[in-house]
C-alpha cells in the first residue's frame, strides 16, 4: 500500500506546494484521517525578509471514494489506473494584509503618502500669500518605511477559493511526477498557477521513520505576479515602491523534505523544510526583500 500522509500544515503552505495524497485503497464506507496541531517559521509573505512563527492546525483526511482533505485544499481522485492519478482539485489562497498575515495590520496608515503627516489645510508663502492644499508637495516616503514594511500602503488581497485539477504520474512505485493546476487566485481572481514536480513518495529510512524528498516549479500567470508582485501607481505614491507590472512566466524553484515519525499506530510527527527562490518578474519585484524563502513546520498529529 503506498504512503498515505504527507501531513500539510493549513494556513502556511500555498495550495500549489501541497502534498496531494497518493491514493489508498481502503474498504468501501471506511476513511484515514489525521487530526493534529503544528507550529511553521515562514516569512510574513513570498519575498519578505522578515519571519513569523504561528500555530497551526494540521488536517488530512481520504475516503475510500477517493475524496480527499490536505491542509487548505481538497480533491478526489477519479483514476482506476494504479500509475495515474487525477481528479478536480479546489484550494484556499489565504487573505494578504498590508502585514502579511491574514489579518489587518493594527495601525496601517490610511490613504495618503506612507510615513508623512497629512498636509494642512493651507500653508502660506510670505511673498504670494495663502496656498491651495492641492499645491502642497508631500516628501518623499522614508527609506527605512520603504524598508521596514513593503507592504505597507499596498492594497489587501482577499482570500481567493480556486479551483482547478492535478494529474501525477508513477515512474516507479515510489517515484512520481506531480502536476497541480489552480485558477482563481488575486485580486481580479485571474490569476493562475500550475506547478510540475518530482516526488519521492515514501522511503523507510529506519523502523518507524520515513522521509519524502520533492522538488518542484511553479509557472504562473501575469493576474497572479501583478496581484502578488506588482506596484500600481496608487501603491506607489502610498508605499514609497517603484510602480511594477510583471509579467507572468517561471515564479520560483524548490526543494522539500518531509519527515514522518510514527510515534505509535495513533500518534505521528511529522516535520517539514522547505526551501524555494524566486524567478523571474517576481523575482524583479520591489516588494522582494528577500529571494530565498525558507519554511520550517512541525506538528503531532492523531490518527482516527
Amino acid at each position: 500500500m503506498r504512503t498515505l500522509f504527507a501531513l500539510v500544515l493549513a494556513g502556511v503552505w500555498p495550495a500549489a506546494w501541497a502534498q496531494t495524497p497518493a491514493t489508498n485503497p481502503m474498504p468501501d464506507g471506511s476513511r484515514d484521517m489525521y487530526v493534529g496541531l503544528g507550529a511553521v517559521s515562514a516569512p510574513r509573505y513570498q519575498g519578505a525578509a522578515q519571519r513569523r512563527v504561528t500555530a497551526l492546525p494540521l488536517l488530512q483526511v481520504e475516503w475510500s471514494n477517493g475524496v480527499f482533505i490536505s491542509g487548505m485544499s481538497a480533491g478526489m481522485h477519479l483514476s482506476t489506473n494504479p500509475v495515474l492519478e487525477y481528479g478536480p482539485l479546489v484550494a484556499l489562497q489565504p487573505r494578504r494584509s498590508q502585514s502579511g498575515s491574514d489579518s489587518e495590520w493594527v495601525g496601517a496608515p490610511m490613504a495618503g503618502f506612507v510615513g508623512e503627516s497629512v498636509p494642512p489645510l493651507s500653508t502660506t508663502d510670505p511673498k504670494t500669500g495663502p496656498i491651495r492644499p492641492s499645491a502642497v508637495q508631500p516628501a518623499e516616503p522614508s527609506a527605512q518605511k520603504r524598508g521596514g514594511n513593503r507592504l505597507g500602503g499596498t492594497d489587501a488581497i482577499g482570500a481567493r477559493l480556486q479551483g482547478g485539477a492535478f494529474f501525477h504520474y508513477y515512474l516507479t512505485p515510489s517515484l512520481r511526477i506531480t502536476n497541480n493546476l489552480l485558477a482563481g487566485s488575486g485580486r481580479d481572481r485571474h490569476g493562475a498557477t500550475w506547478t510540475v514536480g518530482m516526488q519521492h513518495v515514501a522511503r523507510t529510512i529506519a523502523p518507524h521513520h520515513t522521509v519524502l524528498l520533492s522538488a518542484d516549479l511553479t509557472l504562473v500567470n501575469g493576474s497572479y505576479n501583478r496581484s502578488y508582485f506588482g506596484v500600481t501607481e496608487a501603491e506607489s505614491l502610498r508605499s514609497g515602491n517603484d510602480a511594477y507590472a510583471p509579467g507572468g512566466g517561471l515564479k520560483d524553484v524548490a526543494v522539500a523534505a518531509r519527515w514522518n515519525w510514527a510515534l505509535s499506530p495513533s500518534w505521528m510527527l511529522g516535520s517539514a523544510v522547505r526551501a524555494a527562490r524566486l524567478q523571474g518578474d517576481a523575482r524583479r519585484s520591489p516588494l522582494v526583500e528577500r529571494p530565498n524563502n525558507f519554511t520550517v513546520s512541525t506538528g503531532l498529529a492523531y490518527r482516527f
